[in-house]
């Protein structure tokens, strides 16, 4: 089984998210991983629908996404 790359965005500058999204996807990466946190299920608040959805539209490289929140099936389209 080939090893796939998953760089979190978590890790990203928030003020270079958009930059450092599509320089991930240029340097190969197979997908990205994303962490959702509500502050709920867990204390950390982090990037939620609406940030998801202005990246994907920067990139077709797959998403990775950790819920970690109370309701995922609010999250899930």
């Amino acid at each position: 089984m080939p090893i796939k790359i998953a760089p979190s965005i978590l890790s990203a500058r928030f003020d270079r998210l958009g930059d450092q999204v599509r320089e991930a996807a240029e340097a190969g990466a197979d997908m990205l991983h994303i962490d959702v946190m509500d502050g709920h299920f867990v204390p950390n608040l982090t990037m939620g629908p609406a940030i998801v959805k202005s990246i994907r539209a920067l990139t077709k490289v797959p998403f990775d996404t950790h819920l970690m929140v109370t309701h995922p099936q609010d999250f899930v389209q």
